[in-house]
């Protein structure tokens, strides 16, 4: 299982994307508790970035929307940086 890393930054991010988009509150829950579980999960669509994201790594939320993510150098854990649709977090 995985350690997801929610930092202040993110955590404003995700209230002002939630206050937007209440009817995705649900699915974002269950998105984050299958990032816990399963990071490569096909229908998390995990991919790596590249240009000046190229640490990052993304999934998708829904078709228009991304979190943005890291692997950080202790084992298991993921920090969360940026959620909102594609033209917002790149």
């Amino acid at each position: 299982m995985f350690k997801l890393i929610f930092t202040e930054s993110y955590l404003k991010k995700e209230k002002l994307f939630l206050n937007r988009h209440a009817e995705l509150i649900e699915k974002y829950k269950n998105i984050l508790r299958l990032l816990e579980l399963n990071p490569y999960h096909p229908s998390l669509k995990l991919h790596k970035l590249q240009g000046k994201f190229k640490d990052n790594y993304a999934i998708s939320l829904t078709y228009s929307y991304r979190i943005i993510l890291s692997f950080t150098v202790i084992e298991n854990e993921i920090l969360l940086i940026d959620i909102g649709s594609h033209g917002e977090v790149y």
